[in-house]
């Protein structure tokens, strides 16, 4: 049962915002931002009310001879929509994660299986690249070293856009490829893996680096196979000391690369963080979803059979090409609803 006063509470918190706002008095980015966020809810809890209403004004019609016929016929249907309306209303009261509005840093390494792998870790790209396409989003390679054989032995992307980590955060993790590779004559199937992690960006109010903390050194700017981009020490590697993180960026210009470099390094932090407090919140919970844990195989991608199996759901779809030009979607989704249905199964108990 959803609580009434923390209803009232929620609704009479957004005519304060609203009412504010229109008077021009107080913070109005801070308002409305909090605005924006109780925005959707307040609408689940109008819809909710109203049906609730509805149901009330039927059911007092059984009494009436006259009506009687018409409540009948009308009270099965509204019945059953509010089961529906409680689940959405239940789902819009879940604690937001602060950082699922955020831009996110996407980073792509290989795993066991040598070659294959870095041409796997291309594909992943490709396909992050075209989902993110597909959803409007801007995704810009912050730094990428290929293989020889097109395949690429490190990658970290800045995705940009609306709704980005919400959506993005539940790829991190081991992604596990089975296939013939092109160079395999006797037809084998390999097994191998790619790394996958998702940081939302991190501002600078949000992680604070101590210039004594970091080394900053310059270098020159490589492509496939060792071929040299330019001719200026271009690229910029930054060392955080206390954490031994390291990051780079190869853009051509030394001053974006150095901006690049910041933003990837305070994303880890940021990154970093999150989990410490995540794993102290969970440390009683047998699993999770979402968490960025590295070590775990989330997905396997089987070329021969035509299927994707994400591990975390059971969910198994046949339809490999898709989900490899960028259709995650249905993936996704599915992800998204197993972890409200885990958090809300949290908050009832």
């Amino acid at each position: 049962m959803i609580p009434e006063e923390r209803l009232e509470q929620i609704s009479q918190r957004f005519q304060y915002l609203e009412a504010a706002m229109a008077d021009g008095s107080g913070d109005i980015v801070e308002m409305a931002r909090e605005y924006s966020e109780l925005k959707p809810v307040v609408e689940q809890i109008t819809l909710w009310r109203g049906l609730r209403e509805d149901l009330e004004e039927a059911e007092a019609l059984l009494d009436d001879p006259d009506m009687k016929a018409l409540a009948e016929e009308e009270l099965p249907i509204l019945r059953a929509k509010l089961p529906k309306l409680e689940k959405a209303l239940q789902v819009a009261l879940l604690p937001k994660d602060a950082a699922d509005a955020r831009p996110a840093m996407l980073e792509i390494r290989p795993g066991t299986g040598g070659d294959e792998a870095a041409l796997f870790a291309a594909d992943l790209l490709r396909m992050y690249q075209r989902y993110a396409d597909a959803h409007g989003w801007t995704f810009e390679i912050i730094d990428e070293q290929a293989t020889e054989l097109g395949g690429i032995k490190e990658m970290t992307a800045h995705v940009k856009g609306e709704g980005v980590f919400a959506r993005l955060k539940f790829e991190s993790g081991v992604h596990r490829v089975q296939r013939v590779p092109s160079t395999e004559s006797g037809g084998r199937i390999h097994t191998s893996a790619a790394t996958v992690a998702v940081l939302p960006e991190a501002q600078a109010v949000d992680i604070d680096i101590a210039p004594a903390d970091i080394r900053i050194d310059t270098m020159r700017a490589s492509g496939a196979g060792g071929q040299h981009v330019n001719t200026t020490d271009s690229a910029v590697r930054i060392t955080h000391i206390p954490t031994g993180i390291v990051v780079t960026s190869s853009e051509k210009s030394q001053h974006r690369n150095r901006e690049l470099a910041m933003q990837v390094l305070r994303a880890r932090l940021y990154d970093r963080e999150r989990q410490r407090l995540a794993s102290e919140r969970s440390a009683d919970r047998a699993a999770q979803v979402g968490t960025g844990d590295r070590s775990e195989r989330i997905r396997t991608y089987n070329f021969p059979q035509g299927r994707m199996t994400d591990h975390r759901i059971n969910l198994t779809l046949y339809k490999l090409d898709q989900v490899m030009g960028g259709d995650l979607d249905e993936v996704i989704d599915a992800l998204i609803a197993d972890d409200q249905a885990r958090r809300m199964a949290e908050m009832g108990t």
